[in-house]
């Protein structure tokens, strides 16, 4: 990823978080010690966290742009 958003930073972070705590519920580090459905379940946990987070802070976003352009604040 070159030069990302902070919302992308954001939402990188998030997906870490989530793959990591996939990760600690199985009691694993190591990911070549992984069976497939768990590499499957891991993958989904990081790239769903990331779109999640993404939708998320864009949804923010969108609101706060809606609050500023409801006319003037005078």
């Amino acid at each position: 990823m070159i030069d990302p958003t902070p919302n992308e930073h954001a939402a990188l972070a998030y997906a870490g978080d989530m793959g990591g705590d996939y990760l600690d519920s199985l009691g694993l580090t190591d990911l070549a010690q992984l069976s497939p459905e768990q590499w499957q379940t891991f993958l989904s946990c990081v790239i769903g966290g990331y779109g999640e987070r993404l939708q998320e802070l864009a949804a923010q976003d969108a609101r706060h742009l809606s609050n500023l352009s409801e006319g003037a604040p005078f």
